[in-house]
Order: C-alpha cells, then sequence, then structure tokens
C-alpha cells in the first residue's frame, strides 16, 4: 500500500515529517535512483527503493520474515480494488506493516515471503541477483525433448528471450505432465507464459521453493516465521 514520501521517511527514523519534507525539497531524497522534490510524491515499501543522500534508507519497524505456502484465489498484494481475497487476509496477529516480495498470480499457489524489510525484499526481486524460484506444473500433454530443450535455452516472449530454465520431467500422467522449472526471472506470468508459448498450457502451477527455502510441512493457507539464520543466509545471497 503506497505512502507519502515524508511519512515513509519519518517512520525510517531519519527526521521527524516536517525535516522529512525540507529533505524531499532539497532535492536529497531519490526514489528508484531519481530525485524527488515533489512532497504529494508516494511510495510502495518493498518495491520502491527509496535513499538518502546516496544511502538506502527502510523504516525501524521491528524486521518481520514470514513463509507462507498461498492458496489458489488470494491475490497477492496488500489492498485489492476489486475486492478479491488477498495473501494478507491469511497472516493474524502480525502488528507490523507487512508486504509480498513479488508475486504469484491468482491461480498459482506455493511460497510466498512477506516482510516489512524493504532492502531484502528489493534485492531479492532484482534481475541482478538471479534468485532462482522453483515451480511444480501440471502442464497439457506430454512435450518433447525438443521441446524442452527450447524452454532450456530460452524463448521469446514480449519481443525478449527469456533466460534459461531449467527443466525436467517428475511424471507422466494418463493425459498430463508434472514438470520442474526453475528460473530466475520475474516476468508477468512467466511460467504460464512460456508453457502456453511451446503448445503445453499450464493447468496447475505451485511454486515449491525459493533460494533455499522451501514449504517443508506448511500446509496451504498456513505460515511461518523465518529463522535468524535464514534471514542472515538470503542477505548473504544478495549482498
Amino acid at each position: 500500500m503506497a505512502e507519502r514520501l515524508q511519512k515513509y521517511l519519518a517512520r525510517c527514523g531519519l527526521a521527524s515529517r516536517r525535516k522529512a519534507e525540507n529533505l524531499i525539497q532539497t532535492g536529497r531524497v531519490q526514489v528508484n535512483q531519481k530525485t524527488v522534490t515533489v512532497l504529494g510524491t508516494t511510495v510502495e515499501p518493498g518495491r520502491d527503493e527509496v535513499r538518502v543522500d546516496g544511502k538506502i534508507v527502510v523504516p525501524e519497524d521491528k524486521p518481520v520474515y514470514l513463509l507462507l505456502n498461498k492458496p489458489k484465489g488470494y491475490v497477492t498484494t496488500v489492498k485489492d480494488e476489486r475486492g478479491r481475497p488477498t495473501v494478507l487476509e491469511l497472516v493474524n496477529n502480525i502488528p507490523e506493516r507487512i508486504y509480498p516480495v513479488g508475486r504469484l498470480d491468482l491461480d498459482t499457489e506455493g511460497l510466498l515471503l512477506l516482510t516489512n524489510d524493504g532492502l531484502l525484499a528489493h534485492r531479492l526481486t532484482h534481475p541482478k541477483h538471479e534468485i532462482p524460484k522453483t515451480y511444480h506444473a501440471l502442464i497439457q500433454g506430454y512435450p518433447s525433448r525438443a521441446t524442452l530443450n527450447r524452454l532450456r535455452q530460452g524463448i521469446i516472449l514480449d519481443g525478449k528471450k527469456t533466460a534459461p530454465a531449467q527443466v525436467r520431467v517428475i511424471k507422466n500422467l494418463s493425459l498430463d505432465t508434472l514438470v520442474e522449472v526453475v528460473i530466475h526471472e520475474g516476468r508477468n506470468r512467466q511460467v504460464r507464459r512460456m508453457f502456453a508459448q511451446v503448445g503445453h498450457p499450464v493447468i496447475g502451477l505451485k511454486r515449491v521453493r525459493l533460494a533455499f527455502l522451501t514449504l517443508g510441512k506448511l500446509k496451504v493457507g498456513e505460515y511461518r516465521h523465518l529463522t535468524k539464520k535464514e534471514v542472515e543466509r538470503l542477505y548473504n545471497l544478495i549482498s
């Protein structure tokens, strides 16, 4: 959910809102690497990178790191204009303001991180860090070896070639195939579009791993806090 830039800066503990306004007006604040001087500017924590005098700033709230097994039918946003249920409705007794790291579409289930650590969220989703994401996809039909190799080498989506993917068949079923896909990009509905492009539409999709994190014994709709060691390992990946 977006908030005014001066309020965000105040939550970061840099200054009062009045002094934060002065920081903005004097050109000392950058949002997504662009200097901002307009007081009405809003930012979305966890998605926008905010810097003061070139240094990234994040709120001083108690850091919260959750791993959720997202069900189908929930949108990966803080608030939905169409009134659909959001993933935050699955999280109880968390007083801090948290938000999803990246997105899983409405019909996709599986591993999703939620946090109030804007720096971690930004870097985990930045393409340069190439954080691997593993999916299990149930697709129509039986892909040939040549088709799997096309996916492995990259295919054209929106005029741009996808990065090479790791793809392997887990199991052949009566009419469909269960495959495992590992990608590090985050294009919109990427896995579904990749398989549609090669003639094998996705019937069901689940993210089962993000970097070294897995769902473990979490049931659909359940969540847990990351351990201190897990958070440290994530920071090691993006440092």
